[in-house]
């Protein structure tokens, strides 16, 4: 069996794959989610999801960083990796251990589709489209709430030392842009450009993430009062995992706009 994963990349497969190894912290919940928890053999040290999971399925490294020799005991006939998330360097070595699969998402669309490819994949495809078509209905509900709430523009930080946010051509500006959020950066050369504090001052609010830095409530009371403007805490799984999890993710939103 040949399938193509969403850089274009051909893979084989003999059989439906039975052990998989997972580097992607979304990817792994959406494979929970999927049914395929007993399937798992392999997961990182970022898959919290669900949340005892850590302590049932071998940890073989962080997304960035792996153990190969730990992948390789675990004898996977499936690796699932991102193209963001994990380096090409990564992959490259993996492949020699298993047949790797890598999504590369910047929308809902590429999220829908590497959702279905999974469940082609993995021979879940009725659990998949349901999946999908709960995204789909939350989305089209959520669209319809938000459409007349006024436009408001925002930063949305991801890292503390050096200052980082999200730019356009990213996932969470796809989300920004859902929720009637215009991105603060105009930068289209970096998808996450460090920028100088007196940057955030051109937001109307600024949105910092619980991830990838771990922002807090009291980063924000520091920030606000640095720069006399709304801040806010914002949960950075439900703008920035593209699995299962935007199952729930449209009811947050709205919280957003109450």
């Amino acid at each position: 069996m040949q399938f193509k994963d969403q850089l274009g990349n051909i893979i084989s497969l003999s059989k439906t794959p039975k052990r998989i190894v997972s580097l992607v912290p979304s990817q792994t919940e959406l494979l929970v989610d999927l049914g395929l928890k007993e399937n798992l053999v392999g997961i990182t040290k970022f898959c919290v999801h669900p949340k005892n999971l850590r302590k049932e399925i071998k940890v073989v490294g962080g997304t960035k960083s792996l153990h190969f020799d730990k992948v390789k005991a675990v004898k996977p006939d499936l690796i699932i990796c991102n193209k963001e998330e994990n380096t090409k360097e990564m992959v490259v070595e993996l492949q020699k251990i298993a047949p790797v699969w890598v999504s590369d998402i910047f929308s809902i669309d590429d999220s829908l589709d590497m959702i279905k490819q999974i469940g082609l994949l993995c021979d879940v495809e009725e659990e998949a489209l349901s999946i999908c078509s709960k995204i789909i209905s939350e989305k089209e509900d959520f669209l319809n709430f938000v459409k007349n709430k006024p436009t408001k523009k925002v930063a949305y930080v991801i890292w503390k030392k050096p200052l980082m946010i999200a730019g356009k051509n990213t996932f969470i500006n796809e989300l920004l842009v859902l929720n009637n959020f215009e991105n603060s950066c105009e930068d289209e050369s970096s998808r996450y450009p460090e920028v100088e504090k007196d940057f955030l001052k051109q937001a109307d609010e600024i949105l910092l993430s619980t991830e990838p830095f771990p922002f807090k409530e009291k980063d924000a009371i520091t920030l606000s009062k640095e720069l006399d403007k709304k801040v806010s805490i914002v949960d950075g799984e439900y703008f920035s995992w593209y699995g299962s999890r935007l199952v729930g993710a449209f009811s947050y939103f709205k919280s957003l706009h109450s």
